[in-house]
């Protein structure tokens, strides 16, 4: 009996807020506010669960990114006797790489060498040579190339009369 007299009263208590908001002619259309406020609990019903969807992800990335740490995996996925197997697995391999580096260790004066450090140096004045030379074969061009060429010709034309030969080849003169 206590309940229907607290749900009779809950009743008037939003008819009296019915008429505050729409005043004394009552409800505008169909709509009432008690629809109103069911749709305002179902919105914050919906936010709620998806708060707690939120925190359970939440969670279950920091779980993620501490299974990813290295040093995580390393302490529970292998033992130290299989990290141990593992070395001596690869301990010809690693015995290369031992020589390897001492040959290079040995190397590293000659890079140190002043002809080495010089080479930037050399190179622009290489850079600066090779620009004055297609300058000059843009500047003389085809040109030279030509009259050398028709020089060469005439030379061979006229030495050519007067190469005999003989049994054995030319010869120079009337010999």
């Amino acid at each position: 009996m206590a309940a229907l007299t607290d749900v009779q009263r809950l009743q008037a208590r939003v008819e009296e807020l019915e008429r505050w908001v729409y005043g004394p002619g009552g409800a505008r259309g169909s709509r009432k506010v008690a629809d109103s406020l069911v749709k305002v609990q179902v919105a914050l019903g919906n936010i709620a669960s998806k708060r707690e969807r939120v925190k359970i992800l939440y969670k279950k990335i920091e779980d993620m990114i501490k299974y990813l740490d290295p040093e995580y995996i390393d302490r529970i996925a292998i033992p130290d006797a299989s990290k141990l197997q593992f070395i001596l697995a690869e301990e010809q391999f690693i015995l290369s790489q031992v020589s390897l580096l001492e040959q290079v260790n040995a190397l590293v004066p000659m890079l140190d060498s002043a002809h080495i450090k010089a080479v930037p140096e050399h190179a622009a004045r290489l850079q600066h040579l090779a620009q004055i030379h297609i300058q000059q074969q843009a500047l003389w061009g085809v040109g030279v190339l030509d009259e050398a060429g028709s020089v060469l010709d005439k030379g061979f034309t006229q030495l050519l009369p007067m190469l005999h030969f003989g049994p054995t080849g030319p010869v120079c003169g009337d010999h």
